[in-house]
């Protein structure tokens, strides 16, 4: 069992930076695709990046394409989402997951892939 908890989330004016962060209470963290995913109120919970075990290999979500930078830290069990430029439609929960894998570069993509999840930090930006 892995649990997942975030934290950095809070209320920006649109234009700002957030840094996200999530440690997972693992010792085999590096065993672990990760990824980030966000729901606004009243939609369906969506993908917005993703990291490979090794951290070379990462996916975005066309939304946030070169806005967001998703990165690992395996000595610290931490993943990281760097938010510039933000939106008011970046505005939702935002969770991360974790996917075992078996490819050192894979990309976990589909939410079915993920086999843990955050109980969510709740960002807000203001226009």
């Amino acid at each position: 069992q892995v649990q997942l908890v975030e934290s950095g989330g809070g209320l920006v004016q649109a234009g700002g930076s957030l840094r996200l962060s999530c440690v997972a209470s693992t010792r085999t963290f590096s065993y672990y695709a990760m990824g980030w995913f966000r729901q606004a109120p009243g939609k369906e919970r969506e993908f917005v990046a993703a990291i490979s075990r090794s951290d070379s290999n990462t996916y975005y979500a066309d939304s946030v394409k070169g806005r967001f930078t998703i990165s690992r830290d395996n000595a610290k069990n931490t993943v990281y989402l760097q938010m510039n430029s933000l939106k008011p439609e970046d505005t939702a929960v935002y969770y991360c997951a974790a996917g075992s894998s078996a490819y050192y570069f894979q990309v976990l993509r589909p939410q079915e892939q993920y086999d843990y999840w955050g109980q969510g930090t709740q960002v807000t930006v203001s226009s």
